[in-house]
């Protein structure tokens, strides 16, 4: 058995140990594994891929892809894999550079698991390819350096080329028939136990046949669903009053052409045994021809029910439109007396009696002026009942009444003959004027121009006085302002002596038109026979077109010749390497001086003839072929060697805490061992028990004496226990072509073969 003191230095020397660091290598993603998924990692719920693969791809193009991960586990730490089975791979040309891409392009991971989304470029493969295989794994990690806790998962999408373009069928003839199509014609009413047939003519340009045609029954403007696609509409489907219409939507499998109602709306009818013209169905008295409807539904017909809208009454003795059941609707206060039956004001007045039915404050007019007693301001004068204006003339005598300026109007024009009152008569004997506006002595009504004193008269009829009309018998002209005697309105030109006529319409007079028979052309600048409208260089007679509208001409050998005439945004190419010299146009010349060289994807200065990384702004050589620009090495190495020195560091410092504490158990068991010799004279023998490792055999040593001193001088302090350091991780990486390797925190390097670490 260990003395205490030598059991707890070596308790302790093992924490020391475990508590050393272990040195974690950088996350770095995995090629080819996009259809398996991330299955070393798991612990997480299933989270979310977001992607923009298009719908269908366009051959030879580029499209900028994003992919990222929502949801699984929480923290920003991730990884993707996306691979494709056509076209190329390559990281975008601008921004952080989380993405890297395998040598054969098919396959692109991150470089750093930091992210949780990333940013590539796929360049779509040759037209008539066929569809394009896309497999996406993504992963959320939870940053503790290790595979649990984790969660992934895997998405495939297929991107197709373009389909054939498809002419869309028609749908003609489109009616209701009670006969199935070829016996059929439009029909408006139907029995309601007949079958309704849809019926139309279908018709494809392209001579598709008929698939897919959607059939739709509406009743009442109703659509009907659970009949849509029948050709016939069951009976029982139907029933009486119903109003029934349909549409088509031909189709011919791939595309529908337009939705066409029927030209027709069928009316479901019924049967009328008796004859009365009320079908069976909706004649409450289907056997008695007299009577077929019971609209308040008491059990008499409406011809015999005096009151067919009311069930609470049915007969009226005294004939005056009120029912005898006096606790009905309609009852008759007076029964017994056809004149009377209802007292609305409670007057003890009946209604026909009381002058005022429904004003309990009124029953006599006396001068059946339509106005009771008590309110009538003239009771006795049947021709008058109020005075609006209180000038002492009922309003009905005055032709004013709300006027107490004016009260009669001897012409009855609805002008006051008073003529300092309001609206005084200018003409008071004259009912057809009471004006004169521009004051000629003539009535604003008679004169043809009331505010103009110069002129009243207007013989043609053409709206300009005849002292001001140039030609005032004839109400086609007014005015020859050019003074060529032809009158404007005849006159093409009529500021323009120079010219009347315009035989083509085109607004240039026949004797200045260079066309006069042509209304597309008048003039001809250049001289080269093409008129200036359709020439697009008017000016130029070596160019008359300009088929991309660029500003250059099509003709090689005229004046600003054209190198490119069907693209609009070139023209020019001075080192003739087919790409033009604009730089703001398509297929431009990023350098027009160099005919080697004409993009540069990344605009980083190096075409991408001799850049090694065409769509990385970052990169432009790869001294040693490895697919990694020779920047991203050198921060890559950079970072190696700093995370390194980190590492060393660390474990010198936790080593130089081991050893302290050592140090300081060595002291602890020699100040034990003191306390043990005082308390305890025997000798102590220490051959019968073993050493531990790298510790001194003690058993050859003389025993320990009672001083201090002795003990201080003979005995040696315990040696710490050897430490065998293991070299650590200090960086791990994956290359391109899928081999892993390690830097060691020794210096060494190692790369795995599939079953064991190797060293370089």
């Amino acid at each position: 058995m260990l003395p205490p003191a030598r059991g707890f230095a070596l308790l302790l020397t093992g924490f020391l140990l475990v508590m050393l660091p272990v040195i974690e290598g950088s996350s770095n993603g995995m090629h080819n594994q996009a259809s398996s998924g991330c299955s070393c990692h798991s612990g997480g719920s299933t989270p979310t891929i977001s992607q923009n693969f298009p719908t269908t791809y366009n051959g030879q193009q580029t499209y900028s892809i994003q992919i990222s991960v929502s949801g699984g586990v929480s923290g920003n730490n991730g990884g993707f894999n996306v691979v494709v089975d056509k076209g190329s791979l390559s990281a975008p040309g601008i921004g952080i550079m989380a993405v890297k891409v395998d040598g054969s392009g098919l396959s692109a991971t991150h470089t750093t698991n930091s992210y949780r989304s990333w940013a590539f470029d796929w360049t779509a493969p040759a037209a008539g390819s066929g569809a394009v295989s896309v497999d996406i794994a993504v992963l959320t990690a939870n940053g503790n350096s290790a595979s649990s806790g984790d969660a992934w998962t895997t998405s495939s999408v297929t991107v197709p080329e373009p389909g054939p373009t498809n002419t869309a069928p028609t749908a003609n003839n489109v009616h209701i028939s009670d006969q199935p199509a070829g016996q059929s014609t439009a029909i408006t009413q139907a029995y309601y136990d007949v079958n309704l047939h849809a019926v139309y003519d279908y018709n494809d340009p392209d001579g598709d046949l008929e698939s897919g045609t959607q059939i739709q029954w509406l009743n009442g403007g109703t659509a009907i669903t659970q009949y849509d696609d029948q050709i016939v509409l069951d009976q029982a489907a139907t029933a009486i009053g119903d109003l029934w219409t349909m549409t088509v939507t031909p189709s011919d499998g791939t595309d529908d052409g337009s939705k066409v109602t029927s030209t027709n709306t069928v009316e479901i009818i019924d049967y009328d045994a008796d004859g009365d013209g009320y079908g069976d169905q909706s004649d409450a008295f289907p056997g008695d021809a007299s009577e077929w409807a019971d609209t308040d539904g008491d059990g008499v017909g409406d011809n015999a029910d005096a009151f067919d809208d009311d069930a609470t009454q049915t007969t009226d003795s005294d004939g005056d439109g009120y029912g005898d059941n006096a606790s009905g609707n309609n009852a008759d206060v007076f029964p017994n007396d056809a004149s009377e039956w209802a007292d609305t004001d409670g007057d003890g007045v009946g209604d026909n009696a009381d002058v005022f039915p429904d004003d309990a404050t009124e029953t006599l007019d006396s001068d059946n002026d339509g106005v009771g007693d008590n309110a009538d301001v003239f009771p006795n004068d049947p021709f008058e009942t109020a005075d609006s204006d209180d000038d002492g003339v009922g309003d009905n005598a005055d032709a004013f009444d709300n006027d107490p300026t004016q009260t009669t109007d001897g012409d009855g024009d609805g002008y006051g003959d008073n003529a300092s009152g309001n609206n005084p008569d200018a003409f008071p004997s004259d009912p057809y004027e009471w004006t004169d506006s521009d004051g000629d002595g003539v009535g604003d009504n008679a004169d043809a121009f009331p505010d103009d004193a110069s002129e009243t008269d207007d013989s043609d009829g053409d709206g300009v006085g005849d002292n001001a009309d140039w030609a005032p018998n004839d109400a086609t002209e007014i005015a020859d302002l050019d003074g060529d005697g032809v009158g404007d309105n005849a006159d093409a030109f009529p500021n323009d002596a120079n010219e009347t006529l315009d035989s083509d319409g085109d607004g240039v007079g026949d004797n200045a038109d260079a066309f006069p028979n042509d209304a597309t052309e008048s003039m001809d600048a250049d001289g080269d026979g093409v008129g200036d409208n359709i020439d697009d260089f008017p000016e130029d007679a070596t160019q008359s077109s300009d088929a991309d509208g660029d500003g250059y001409g099509d003709s090689p050998q005229g004046n600003n010749a054209d190198l490119f005439t069907n693209d609009a945004t070139q023209w020019a190419d001075a080192d003739n390497d087919g790409y033009g010299d604009n730089p703001n146009g398509t297929e431009a010349d990023v350098f027009p001086a160099d005919s080697t060289e004409w993009f540069d994807s990344d605009g980083d200065g190096v075409g991408n003839n001799a850049d090694a990384f065409p769509n990385d702004a970052t990169e432009t050589a790869d001294s040693d072929g490895d697919g990694m620009g020779d920047n991203e090495q050198a921060i890559l190495e950079a970072k190696q060697a700093e995370e390194a020195e980190e590492a060393a560091a660390q474990q010198r410092m936790m080593v130089g805490i081991g050893l302290a504490m050592i140090v300081i158990t060595a002291v602890v068991v020699v100040v034990l061992r003191k306390r043990m010799g005082e308390e305890d004279d025997v000798a102590k023998d220490f051959a019968a028990a073993s050493m531990p490792l790298g510790m001194p055999d003690m058993s050859a040593q003389p025993a320990a004496t009672e001083t201090v001193q002795s003990v201080a001088t003979t005995e040696s302090v315990a040696a710490p226990l050897a430490v065998v350091e293991e070299p650590t991780v200090v960086n791990q990486w994956t290359d391109e072509t899928g081999h892993t390797w390690r830097i060691m925190s020794d210096g060494t390097n190692l790369w795995w073969n599939g079953n064991d670490w190797q060293k370089v």
